[in-house]
């Protein structure tokens, strides 16, 4: 019996359940360059934790996967401590964001039952109101206490749109859009995403006058925020670049994360003053590998399943497909737990190298040892392929 890996694609248009983590970080000035340092898993949770947002400078809220739901969490720095601030059984939120002028938070919300509206949230006791009805809101954010930018979900596209909250009126701008938007610093602009093509594109927005305009490519970059300064910070797999629109020909690196844990940085924001900075990392396929492997050794069908993709693809090495998709992994799996109680795996060496795993293994089953490699490859935080070799 053969081990297995997996591949996965994550749609614009849904709330994919990967293994990312929010990591938390100061911004420091040292000799008039800005490091970032003292880097804290402030999420450490298995499964979906995204879209990190400074409520204040001491509490990050962000979208936290919790007893096979998405609740919104709050972190706060000073204590170190993690909380929620609702408990939805019926659905799961996303985007939290703090409503300006007020204590109460807003997020998406994705029902069991595929009904997705954006509601208000009590910061104290989680109660809910929905807000804008009638709209697909995908991902928000407040320009004022009364108007909400978002890209709201039509006809399986998203479109850029201004909501007036107050008057209950709703207008589209644009379509093709993404999900980051952001104030530009020292303006009454808001930034926004639009695809062009195969490429991301920045373009701003102002919301009185309704005109936009062009600022830069970012090509598979779909995810930014701002610096004080009108620096653009842009996100690509283990590194954050930086480009100022009116200084800079081209983007320069303005940090490199080391710890294999951090790929594919996708959400990234920063609190008012720039000294703290917050993103969403997958998991380093490491972990992946780790998971399946102990699961296998465990002969536990659920938690080996987990790591995969839907749609995994198991191969003989080099390129003959065995099967694909889960479904068919558990069938073959199940009662191989069952029939082998002398089953066993020893990873004896390991590399990994980007998205792929190689492991030499060592397997016990039915009285019989052997060595073998197994190579993984991890996509948007699951397994999508393996190549399974003697």
């Amino acid at each position: 019996m053969k081990k297995t890996l997996a591949l996965i694609f994550f749609p614009i248009i849904s709330w994919a359940q990967t293994n990312t983590e929010i990591y938390l970080f100061d911004i420091k000035s040292e000799n008039e360059k800005l490091k970032v340092v003292n880097g804290k898993n402030i999420s450490n949770n298995d499964g979906y934790d995204s879209q990190p947002h400074f409520y204040n400078d001491n509490l990050v809220l962000f979208a936290s996967a919790k007893n096979s739901q998405t609740d919104i969490g709050k972190y706060s720095i000073k204590d170190g401590k993690l909380s929620y601030i609702n408990n939805t059984p019926q659905g799961g939120e996303y985007s939290p964001q703090r409503i300006p002028n007020s204590k109460n938070v807003s997020a998406v919300r994705l029902d069991n039952d595929g009904k997705q509206r954006f509601y208000e949230y009590n910061f104290k006791n989680g109660k809910n109101t929905e807000l804008i009805k009638d709209l697909v809101v995908a991902y928000p954010m407040w320009y004022n206490k009364n108007t909400l930018i978002s890209s709201v979900i039509v006809n399986d596209s998203l479109q850029l749109c201004i909501s007036d909250v107050k008057k209950k009126t709703n207008t589209i701008i644009a379509k093709n859009v993404g999900r980051s938007f952001h104030k530009i610093p020292n303006s009454s602009l808001v930034s926004f995403m639009k695809k062009n093509e195969e490429n991301w594109e920045v373009w701003s927005l102002n919301p009185q006058t309704k005109e936009t305009k062009f600022i830069t490519i970012t090509g598979q970059a779909q995810d930014i925020c701002w610096l004080p300064n009108g620096t653009i910070l842009i996100p690509n797999e283990n590194t954050i670049y930086k480009f100022h629109p009116t200084k800079d020909k081209g983007w320069s690196v303005f940090h490199q994360f080391q710890d294999e844990n951090i790929n594919k940085i996708s959400r990234i924001t920063v609190n008012d003053n720039a000294s703290k900075l917050a993103i969403t990392a997958e998991v380093s396929p490491r972990y992946l590998a780790e998971e399946q492997l102990e699961a296998y050794n465990n002969r536990d069908i659920e938690a080996f399943l987990k790591p995969f993709a839907k749609n995994v693809k198991v191969y003989t090495f080099p390129n003959t497909l065995n099967y694909q998709g889960i479904d068919e992994m558990r069938k073959r799996y199940t009662p191989f737990f069952e029939s082998t109680p002398d089953l066993n795996c020893k990873v004896l060496r390991r590399i990994v190298n980007g998205n792929r795993i190689i492991d030499e293994e060592y397997l016990t089953m039915n009285g019989n040892n052997f060595k073998a490699v197994a190579i993984y490859e991890v996509a948007n935080g699951k397994i999508s392929s393996v190549y399974f070799f003697r």
